[in-house]
């Protein structure tokens, strides 16, 4: 982690970011345009390059509205292969640099039946049914404690800011529990109805991880789903990464101008 946290800062110059982003799929436009220094994941050591469509495999570094930012172009998923402490290792790096807040992003599936494809959703908590947590093995007393507690992942006051932020501009924000599965296959509809019961209202096969590894080294969490399609078996519609693309771009505006201003507003 050494090695990479020393790469990191000679090509960045001692960029020391205060609030880390994690764009998910389809969503890692908005930094597309940022006039910043960008660094492939391939050229980072410790770092690996994500195959999924809709991950462009890049750490961002930038200062947007008067706060030096790091942004995942992409992330990491545990059903590629890779072990769950790769899939940390940015949270981890991100500790080590200094960043306090953290912004989770993702695309994720329906299970609540009142909300619509298109609509952004705050993470109020998560369900973790990965098989796999994060934390497992040896500790490491610099980033936190063995057994960290877990009653406030999703900080209510950045909750609270991205909903002011959401006011003035006048987009509709859910706000649910939010279910993280392995994967790459998605659900059944029996799988389904059983995560409603438990009380999820999105489906997805990310964030989980990220989230308790920031909360466990003392970061802010701040997690917003796009809800990209509908469960298995809420429609008869067939499921397809395709949908989850083709959704994530057309809100891709009022996601942009969302994040933007929870920055600003930070």
């Amino acid at each position: 982690m050494q090695q990479t946290i020393d790469f990191i800062n000679e090509k960045t110059n001692n960029f020391k970011p205060e609030i880390a982003m994690i764009l998910g799929s389809g969503l890692g436009g908005f930094a597309d345009n940022l006039d910043c220094i960008k660094l492939k994941y391939a050229d980072i050591p410790g770092f690996g390059e994500s195959s999924v469509q809709g991950h462009g495999n890049q750490l961002i570094f930038e200062e947007i509205e008067g706060k030096k930012i790091v942004i995942m172009q992409g992330r990491y998923h545990f059903y590629e292969g890779f072990p769950m402490d790769k899939v940390v290792l940015p949270i981890k790096v991100f500790a080590k640099m200094g960043v306090k807040k953290l912004i989770i992003t993702n695309s994720a599936g329906l299970v609540h039946k009142n909300f619509e494809v298109g609509s952004l959703m705050l993470i109020r908590d998560h369900i973790n049914i990965m098989g796999a947590d994060p934390l497992r093995g040896k500790n490491d007393d610099s980033l936190g404690a063995r057994f960290p507690d877990m009653s406030e992942i999703y900080k209510k006051y950045l909750i609270g800011i991205a909903q002011k932020s959401a006011q003035e501009l006048n987009i509709k924000l859910e706000e649910g529990v939010y279910c993280a599965r392995s994967g790459p296959c998605y659900e059944t509809p029996a799988e389904i109805n059983m995560f409603r019961l438990l009380g999820a209202d999105a489906v997805g096969m990310s964030t989980v991880p990220e989230a308790v590894v920031a909360n466990y080294c003392g970061i802010d969490v701040l997690g917003i789903s796009c809800l990209t399609n509908y469960a298995s078996g809420v429609t008869k519609n067939k499921l397809s990464h395709q949908e989850v693309i083709q959704t994530a771009q057309k809100v891709k505006e009022k996601f942009e101008a969302l994040i933007l201003r929870i920055i600003k507003n930070m």
